[in-house]
């Protein structure tokens, strides 16, 4: 598919109109719907337009989507839960667990905040948030997290990739370690799901929103559940829909459903769940391996492109490391001055500040940006920067 895009100029704009109107490179934000999205909310719409829903089909409709998704994570469809943004996710994490006084969540502060409040609000109940220090922003490693845990760590709550200089950690390693010593590690997998290996293998929880990467709509999010940890996790919110219910009468005993729907406690949000549904399709039909090189491909051309314009690149250079995040600054020209260059060139990339209030370029293209447009890209930006 990847080939077809860059061979069919029509075709690419055809499926991604976006591409019409401007070069998008900031996925790492929010990304623009394809038309085969845009398409599956508008029939999902249209349906409720006209008739009254017939639930037994919308619900096939949702297991097929549930379906997709374990396929896309190579996980069981009972693993699936489908929640709102990323935050609804980790808090029903943070906030479905039984924490006891002393006990201990590893975290990071340099986190995008949605993973970093649901774990610093433990704190009414006692629980301490271990913060992790880096020497660069996300370098999170092995060695760091390990240093970390105690014998009071209940959990670790970590990205797989940071928002700021998408580096992306090393979940397999993180999450043997975790296992071996008996601690949860959620992940907040929004920089990488649908484009860069999820390994969830010593994963417990992960949550996701779609309307990065995954190129769904607002709304649409996943929260991955270890079938073994099910018991483990009381749903945050309990509703007519995750407590069994026969004939929608309410029992004495809350019994929870099974699989995802134990998470799910209402009514299901159609129309972004038929988004999702057609955006994983997409992505499923791109192929996992040839996004990631594509990506990663893009980003390498960029960055040999500007090198020597004198520009400083936050993000890492091993490939291991590397999502598809990349971030750099000009030791010269403000940051904020060559958004506004690109910006003026109908070329969309994220601006972005550290704590040290210092900003800088977060470019994030998909699969379906081309070479020409990275190098048009990098002519702005070397022309800006005097080179």
């Amino acid at each position: 598919m990847i080939a077809q895009l860059a061979a069919d100029e029509d075709l690419r704009q055809r499926e991604f109109p976006i591409c019409a109107r401007k070069i998008y490179c900031a996925h790492a934000a929010d990304s623009p719907l394809p038309r085969r999205v845009a398409e599956g909310m508008r029939e999902s719409i249209g349906r409720a337009l006209v008739d009254s829903r017939n639930y037994d089909e919308e619900l096939e409709r949702i297991e097929e989507t549930r379906t997709l998704v374990a396929r896309l994570l190579d996980c069981g469809t009972d693993e699936i839960a489908f929640t709102g943004p990323t935050a609804s996710g980790l808090n029903t994490v943070a906030n479905g667990l039984d924490w006891k006084p002393g006990d201990e969540v590893v975290c990071y502060l340099d986190d995008y905040p949605a993973n970093v409040y649901p774990w610093l609000a433990l704190e009414r109940f006692g629980v301490k948030p271990v913060l992790l220090e880096t020497e660069r922003i996300g370098e999170i490693t092995p060695e760091i997290v390990e240093r970390a845990l105690t014998k009071r760590t209940r959990l670790v709550a970590l990205a797989s990739a940071s928002y700021c200089s998408g580096y992306r950690i090393d979940l397999e390693t993180i999450g043997g370690i975790c296992a071996e010593r008996g601690v949860l590690f959620s992940v907040d997998a929004i920089q990488t799901m649908g484009v860069f290996s999820v390994p969830l293998h010593n994963v417990d929880f992960a949550s996701a929103g779609a309307q990065k990467w995954m190129l769904g709509p607002s709304g649409a999010g996943i929260l991955f559940v270890k079938k073994s940890r099910h018991d483990l996790l009381r749903p945050a919110i309990v509703g007519g829909w995750n407590v069994v219910s026969p004939n929608f009468i309410s029992q004495r005993e809350v019994k929870f459903e099974a699989g995802g729907r134990k998470f799910e406690p209402g009514a299901y949000t159609h129309s972004v769940l038929a988004g999702l549904k057609a955006a994983v399709e997409l992505l499923l039909e791109a192929g996992a391996n040839e996004i990631s090189q594509q990506i990663s491909a893009l980003n390498r051309t960029l960055r040999d492109r500007i090198a020597l314009s004198g520009f400083e690149f936050l993000s890492p250079t091993d490939e291991k490391n590397r999502s598809g995040i990349l971030t750099f600054r000009h030791l010269r020209v403000s940051s904020a001055q060559l958004w506004e260059a690109l910006t003026k060139n109908d070329i969309v990339v994220s601006l972005r500040h550290d704590r040290a209030d210092r900003g800088w370029l977060r470019v994030s293209p998909h699969f379906y940006n081309t070479a020409v447009e990275i190098e048009r890209l990098a002519e702005i930006l070397n022309r800006e920067a005097g080179a």
